[in-house]
């Protein structure tokens, strides 16, 4: 990999080493140039077409722009407030959208934000279709930065930020949980485990080496907030016949943890990404693009599960961590002896403590199990030719892009085993002493590196295309495309690459710059397919109108340009021909061996069969992508407004199932386990949307102010399903695709006699006094899983309605910048340990609002029980929650220093900002919204910085 590696730098180094003395001597005498945002070019499907010349289904960010007033972190956070479309999840509602870099598939995370000039969201099924069967459900299009003809420029960008976490887990200390578990036990028929005088001992705090109550929030483990750091030096410039652009850039960030090994927890990325454009005659240009990273993760080993699992898992009585040495009774000679032979002493004060039960715990792995770094490298390279080939045919062009990306990712670590002491305890004297210890493991370091979980990726990617430009008379305008385009990823561990392989051709018209049609469609090949079926043409047929050229709208005060175009199209793809983990020969049957699966009929004897585990289906095919859309962009008063609106209806149609009601039942058999059943094109789904962003912008004296809303609506429906339920009620159809299903519930269970007079609840355990009583939706007289419902959509791809708001106020060398986001019409389920108490869990907050039968009235939580829980934690109302919110995303003050201050200085622009992050969240529901459980707390993150220009 790194002779491959080598190889292809040198090659680069090489091509370019003829044209970078020119390139540097150009760039002296050269002048910038900068383009307006409503001259600025748009990338969409192979090529750039001027932003009021797109048709519809596409929105894009000028990030270069957005930059200079917002510093992120990441390249797609919080787009969803500047355009619609996208909800940051998904775009018009769909998953698996494809992410391109420069035209390749990449990774988003992999090109920093100083990197970026634009993002273009590609939604509509007509601004994809020439990208073939993996883009079906919409592209985000990355297209990183470039040199620009002119002098030498310098950009150095520096930040450094601390985040702070938002809340923590409640969890309750171990006297309390010690007294809620005995009523649990109790509430369960079971004696107290926990006597008054060890809970009086756990919760007075004399001794918490001998009665522990652990907090793993507490500052004795955890930071108050941690550091995120960056750097980044842009180098670009160039002439007629090369231009270049270079960018470095190193961020460092450490994490909460302040103890042990974790205390030395850091990421740490360094990248490097060039390019270079050369014009190598007046009909032939080429560019090279090359992108390096180095990525290192360094972190504490655990045997235990991460630090944040343990700590929403692991009861505050269990085990103290540490163990002071002075404990230990002087003349206890034996366990001196035993402790000096220790290799994990921490800071010469402490022992690991432990028990029988916890002869590891994460506290203990963190301090003495060692450390692991994990470590990824990645280089891409893209190389491409443009042919003007008009000497052949006015207008006709040839292009093409070739690249080659590798990632590779290991890791390494040295693994110590370690030994902990449980201490035996007495009072001497009104004072607790050790008066022995019981040693659990042994301490072992090998020294040894370890090196594990290596992996390697490959990316190659292929696209070459005519282009034909040709205007008669001014008056009629067309445009063609032929392209043939695949890429294919190879991961480690995965025998099937994945691959994308399609042929294009577009056919455009205008008249008078008016009317205009767009007729696009791609030949896609899929190997998940059985041969005769692995081909299919997806069409595409978009048809525009441009009012503001008309004559009656020529002379118009209000209206600038207004747009209006609409799109049909079916779209191929096989990125749903999956089942489960599986995705390749779906279409074949399969048969399994079996030895004594039954016994013969004459003799009894086991016999030797051969069972079919599914039956073939030659002729599955593609799923359909079918959509209707329409889109209106509109610039009004001067530009003192722009409108961008789309409209759209999609149905994914025959998507892969295996029915269980569309085949006799005698296609399959429990016993023998067998089935005849086939893997078959059925289900449907529908989305209808609407998205739109509006901007507003305006100078009041001396203040430039602009305000943008963004906005995306949907719905989603199932419209085709297997399914026979005996109740109407249950039925998918008609119904939202991200729907929680579950039961509808009718408060806690105040006493017997409801019980008895209620429906029976067949979910295991004895029901008693509170728990939670559900409504029989069939009068049957028993609740089972023929009661469950809808409850409501669980917005698994973005909520249905996502909202954004971003406003810019510029004075002189001062901006103010604010962005919100807002998503409505989602639901959630408590259902995470935090919610869902049972058995040994740990005890939250919560519980303290638990039913007994004092607080009967008044109880929100269900009784405390140590058996499994199963009538109460379950999908149902009881447990669901609104998650609509509002977030105050972002907001940054930046300060750019007139340039006459500067004088004469090397230093031709100066800026400083200070800005902050997921600051604030209004919600109903906030503390259920900012709270993680089992993972790193949510942070807000404050940031300075200072960008030079030379």
């Amino acid at each position: 990999m790194k002779y491959i590696q080598r190889r292809f730098i040198l090659y680069a180094m090489f091509a370019l080493l003829p044209y970078l003395s020119e390139a540097q001597t150009v760039a002296l005498t050269g002048s910038d140039s900068l383009k307006n945002d409503e001259d600025q070019l748009v990338q969409v499907a192979y090529r750039k077409v001027a932003q009021n010349d797109l048709l519809g289904g596409v929105s894009v960010v000028n990030y270069e722009e957005l930059t200079k007033k917002n510093y992120n972190t990441y390249t797609l956070d919080n787009l969803q407030g500047y355009i619609g479309g996208w909800n940051g999840n998904s775009l018009w509602g769909m998953d698996e959208y494809l992410v391109l870099v420069d035209g390749v598939p990449r990774d988003a995370n992999n090109v920093s934000p100083t990197e970026v000039a634009q993002v273009t969201f590609l939604k509509g099924a007509s601004a994809v279709v020439l990208y073939g069967s993996r883009a079906a459900k919409g592209v985000i299009y990355i297209t990183t930065k470039r040199g620009q003809e002119g002098k030498l420029k310098i950009d150095v960008r520096a930040n450094t930020g601390m985040s702070v976490p938002k809340s923590y887990p409640k969890y309750l200390g171990s006297a309390e949980y010690m007294t809620l578990y005995n009523e649990a036990r109790a509430n369960d028929g079971l004696s107290a485990l926990y006597s008054d005088e060890e809970i009086y001992n756990y919760g007075s705090g004399a001794n918490p080496y001998r009665y522990p109550n652990v907090d793993f929030y507490s500052s004795e483990f955890l930071k108050s907030a941690y550091n995120r750091t960056d750097v980044s030096t842009e180098i670009s410039g160039g002439g007629e016949r090369a231009r270049f652009y270079t960018n470095v850039g190193f961020n460092y960030a450490d994490d909460l943890l302040n103890f042990g090994e974790a205390k030395k927890n850091n990421t740490n990325r360094l990248n490097v990404r060039g390019n270079v454009d050369l014009k190598l005659n007046d009909f032939i240009t080429a560019y090279i693009d090359a992108n390096v990273t180095f990525y290192n993760s360094r972190s504490a080993n655990s045997n235990n599960g991460s630090y944040w699992s343990s700590a929403a898992s692991l009861r505050p009585n269990r085990v103290a961590p540490l163990i002071p040495l002075s404990y230990i009774d002087p003349n206890d000679l034996a366990s001196h002896e035993l402790i000096n032979g220790s290799n994990n002493i921490i800071g010469g004060q402490y022992f690991l403590g432990g028990t029988q039960v916890d002869q590891s715990n994460v506290f203990a792995d963190y301090y003495a199990a060692g450390h692991s770094t994990w470590t990824s490298r990645q280089f891409q390279f893209d190389t491409g030719l443009d042919f003007d080939l008009k000497g052949l045919l006015d207008g006709l062009a040839f292009h093409t892009l070739f690249a080659v990306d590798y990632a590779t990712s290991y890791s390494t670590s040295y693994n110590n085993s370690y030994a902990v002491y449980a201490p035996s305890w007495y009072n001497y004297n009104g004072a607790d002493v050790i008066g022995g210890l019981t040693k659990y493991n042994k301490d072992e370091k090998s020294g040894v590196q370890n090196i594990s979980g290596s992996t390697s990726n490959q990316t190659v990617a292929f696209s070459g295309y005519f282009t034909y430009k040709k205007s008669v008379n001014d008056v009629h305008n067309f445009s063609a495309m032929l392209l043939a385009s695949a890429f294919q990823k190879t991961q480690t561990t995965v025998y099937h690459r994945t691959s994308n392989a399609n042929l294009g051709f577009q056919l455009c018209y205008d008249y008078k710059d008016k009317y205009f049609a767009d007729f696009s469609t791609a030949l896609v090949h899929s190997a998940k397919l059985a041969e005769g079926h692995r081909e299919a043409l997806s069409p595409s047929l978009t048809l525009g109108w441009k009012l503001h050229n008309e004559d009656f709208l020529a002379n118009s005060s209000v209206i600038d340009e207004l747009v209006w175009s609409v799109s049909g199209s079916i779209l191929n793809t096989d990125l749903d021909v999956k089942y489960g983990d599986d995705e390749y020969y779906l279409y074949e049957g399969t048969y399994t061996q079996a030895d004594g699966a039954w016994w013969g009929w004459y003799d009894g004897a086991s016999e030797h069969s051969t069972n079919s585990v599914r039956g073939a289906n030659e002729d599955l095919t593609f799923i359909k992508r079918k959509e209707f859309s329409t889109n209106v962009n509109a610039s009004l008063w001067n530009r003192l407004i722009t409108v961008n609106t789309s409209f759209f209806m999609n149905s994914m149609e025959g998507l892969i199932i295996r029915p269980s009601t569309l085949f006799p039942n005698y296609f399959f058999t429990y016993y023998p386990d067998a089935s005849f059943i086939p893997y078959v094109n059925y289900d449907n789904n529908k989305r209808t949307g609407v998205d739109f962003s509006v901007n507003y912008n305006k100078k009041v004296g001396e203040v430039d102010f602009s305000l943008g809303v963004s906005g995306t609506y949907y719905t989603t429906k199932a419209t085709q399903r297997d399914e026979n339920y005996e109740y109407d009620y249950q039925n998918r159809v008609g119904k939202a695709i991200d729907g929680i299903w579950g039961l509808e519930s009718a408060g806690l269970f105040q006493n017997q006699e409801e019980i008895d007079a209620s429906a029976e609840q067949t979910f295991g355990g004895t029901v008693k006094p509170g728990d939670i009583k559900y409504v029989d939706q069939n009068d049957d007289g028993v609740i089972d899983d023929k009661d469950n419902v809808f409850l409501e959509k669980g917005g698994w791809y973005g909520a249905p309605l996502t909202l954004g708001v971003n406003l810019t106020a510029k004075w002189k060398g001062l901006t103010f910048f604010a962005l919100g986001t807002g998503s409505f019409g989602a639901y959630g389920m408590k259902n995470n340990s935090y919610y869902w108490v049972y058995g040994d869990g740990k005890y939250s907050e919560l519980v303290r609002d638990r039913w007994t039968e004092a607080t009967a009235a008044t109880a929100t939580y269900p009784r405390l029980t140590t058996e499994s829980g199963s009538n109460n934690f379950r999908s149902s109302d009881y447990w669901l929650y609104k998650t609509n919110r509002f977030n105050l995303a972002k907001v940054q003050v930046t300060y750019d220093i007139p340039e006459q201050k500067l004088g004469n200085s090397i230093i031709k622009g100066l800026s400083a900002y200070v800005s902050g992050s997921n600051l604030l969240t209004i919600s109903k529901e906030r503390e259920t919204l900012e709270l993680s459980v089992g993972s790193a707390p949510q942070t807000r993150f404050y940031n300075v910085g200072i960008k030079a220009t030379f």
